[in-house]
């Protein structure tokens, strides 16, 4: 196994994983993602592969900067394909992200886990991670710019 940078070239088989986990995209915009990624100095985006052509897994990292947090990496994703799971791949590449955002100064790293991957936590939890806190997320679609937002509901 290879851990090594994401290219362009990598975009339909990083497609074909995210779609295994549920996140389904098209090439031209997971090529589009990839672009922007590759080209930003504060993500990292690596991928795991066996035979040079099928990759195994990928993850993806950022050194973000807030108003609450001040200066810290997160893991963005971590998604490992279903038929190279329980081979040391998940744990290959969180040690690359955590190398990464060493590198830049960083002595955290921050991972958030969907409650429906249960099989992850524990993985997370015997890597050293430990629950900070569990939240809800919240998603609304914006009008176009230009056009007036809804109202918020009394």
């Amino acid at each position: 196994m290879e851990i090594r940078l994401a290219t362009i070239d990598d975009a339909s088989e990083v497609m074909r994983l995210a779609s295994e986990l549920g996140y389904p995209t098209t090439l031209d915009e997971m090529r589009e993602r990839l672009v922007r990624l590759i080209a930003d100095p504060a993500h990292h985006v690596i991928v795991a592969t066996g035979d040079g052509y099928t990759l195994m897994g990928w993850a993806h990292v950022e050194d973000r900067f807030t108003l609450e947090g001040g200066a810290r990496s997160e893991l963005n994703g971590l998604v490992i394909g279903m038929n190279s799971r329980r081979q040391g791949i998940g744990l290959s590449l969180l040690n690359a992200a955590e190398s990464w955002a060493a590198t830049r100064g960083r002595s955290k790293l921050v991972v958030r886990s969907n409650v429906v991957r249960a099989l992850s936590h524990p993985f997370y939890e015997s890597c050293g991670y430990v629950r900070e806190k569990t939240q809800h997320v919240y998603g609304k679609l914006l009008p176009p710019a230009g056009q007036q937002p809804m109202e918020r509901k009394p």
